[in-house]
C-alpha cells in the first residue's frame, strides 16, 4: 500500500532498482544474495545513521563522545533496514501489483474520473445530448483542428522543449490533464509525412512492440491497435484507437485524428490499457518539399499523478515529434543526405 502513495518518479526508480538487484541475486554462481546486497546498500538507500553537523540531541552527543560508534539502537535499525530491503528484493514482483480497488481510490488513477475508452458507435454527444456515431465524432475533431490552425497561438502557454521544436499547452476545463501542442519543421512533403506517421510508426517510435489494423471502417477510417514498452520492468501499454486521415484538404493540408475506443475484437497484452483522449496531427506545406507538423495530444497513461502530466508528459510529446523529424534525411549544403 505504501508504494502506491509514492510520487511516480520515486516509485519507478525504486521498482527499477529492486528488479535490477533481484536479477543480480538470482544469478548463478553469485555470492551477492538478496541479504548480502541489502547489508551493503540499505544504509545508502534508506539514509541510515545520517548525523547533522550541529545536532544537539542527547543520543547524538553520546555518539560523538563515543567516537562516533553506532549504539545498540543504531545497530538494531541497521539490521531491520537490511532485513526489510532483502525482503523487498526477494518480493519485488509483488510489491508493485496493485488491486483494481486500490487504484480506484488512488489519486494517481483517472479510472474514477471516467477516462475510459468510448464505445465505437457512441463516441460523443450532439447539441441535444444524444449519442452520435463515429463519423460525426471524427468530423468534429477535424473541424476543431482546422479552427485551431486559424486561431494559432490564442490561449496557449509556452514550455521548454527540445531543439527545433515549439512546445505549448492549454488547460482543459475540469481536467488535470492538459492539452499539449508541439510544432516543428520537417524535410518531407505533407503526404509523405502523413504516410510516415500513419503507416511507419516503427521508424520513429523506439518503444513500439507491434501494431496492426483491427478493422477498416472506411477508406480513410480504421480501428488501430499498438503496444508500447518504455522500459522493463514497467508495464506495457495497449492503445486501441479509432483514427481518420485526410489528404485532400485546401491549401495542401493533411491531418490525422485519433481517439481511444472500446472494440470487442482486440486481445489486450498483459499490462495497462492507456487512453488516448485525443491525438491530432496537422501537416501544412512549408515550401521546397518541407512541412510544418503540429501535434495536439491528451492521454491518460494510467498510474500517473497530475504533477506528472504537467511536468513530464508534454516533454514526451515533444520528443515523439522530434523522433518523427529525425526519421527523415536532411539535405546538407553539398547535397548529401544525413540523419538528424
Amino acid at each position: 500500500r505504501t508504494c502506491v502513495l509514492l510520487p511516480d518518479e520515486n516509485r519507478e526508480v525504486l521498482q527499477t532498482l529492486l528488479y535490477f538487484l533481484s536479477d543480480i541475486a538470482s544469478a548463478e554462481e553469485n555470492q551477492m544474495t538478496a541479504g548480502n546486497l541489502a547489508v551493503c546498500l540499505a544504509p545508502s538507500i534508506l539514509h541510515l545513521n545520517v548525523s547533522k553537523k550541529e545536532g544537539t540531541s542527547p543520543r547524538l552527543i553520546h555518539r560523538k563522545g563515543a567516537g562516533g560508534k553506532p549504539d545498540h539502537k543504531d545497530l538494531s535499525e541497521n539490521m531491520a533496514a537490511s532485513q526489510g530491503l532483502s525482503h523487498m528484493i526477494v518480493e519485488c514482483k509483488k510489491l508493485f501489483q496493485f488491486p483494481h480497488e486500490m487504484m480506484l481510490q488512488s489519486r494517481n488513477s483517472y479510472v474514477a474520473a471516467d477516462a475510459q475508452p468510448l464505445p465505437l458507435y457512441g463516441l460523443g454527444l450532439n447539441m441535444k445530448g444524444n449519442p452520435v456515431d463515429y463519423r460525426a465524432y471524427l468530423e468534429d475533431n477535424i473541424q476543431a483542428v482546422l479552427r485551431e490552425a486559424i486561431a494559432k497561438s490564442k490561449g496557449w502557454h509556452s514550455a521548454p522543449s527540445p531543439e527545433n521544436t515549439e512546445l505549448t499547452y492549454k488547460k482543459v476545463w475540469l481536467s488535470p490533464i492538459r492539452l499539449w501542442k508541439v510544432t516543428t519543421e520537417i524535410e518531407a512533403p505533407p503526404q509523405t509525412l502523413l504516410h510516415r506517421v500513419l503507416r511507419e510508426r516503427h521508424l520513429w517510435d523506439d518503444d513500439l512492440l507491434h501494431s496492426r489494423v483491427i478493422e477498416a471502417l472506411e477508406d480513410n477510417t480504421e480501428v488501430y491497435h499498438f503496444v508500447t514498452d518504455t522500459m522493463a520492468p514497467h508495464p506495457r501499454r495497449d492503445f486501441v484507437v479509432m483514427r481518420r486521415w485526410c489528404r485532400d484538404l485546401p491549401r495542401g493540408l493533411c491531418l490525422l485524428v485519433s481517439s481511444s475506443v472500446d472494440h470487442d475484437n482486440v486481445h489486450l497484452e498483459a499490462g495497462l490499457q492507456a487512453v488516448l483522449l485525443t491525438s491530432r496531427f496537422l501537416i501544412e506545406p512549408s515550401g521546397m518539399g518541407r512541412s510544418r507538423l503540429t501535434h495536439y495530444c491528451r492521454a491518460d497513461l494510467r498510474g500517473r499523478s497530475p504533477e506528472w502530466y504537467c511536468k513530464v508528459f508534454g516533454h514526451l510529446c515533444a520528443v515523439e515529434v522530434a523522433r518523427i523529424r529525425g526519421s527523415f534525411p536532411v539535405l546538407t549544403a553539398r547535397g548529401t543526405e544525413t540523419k538528424i
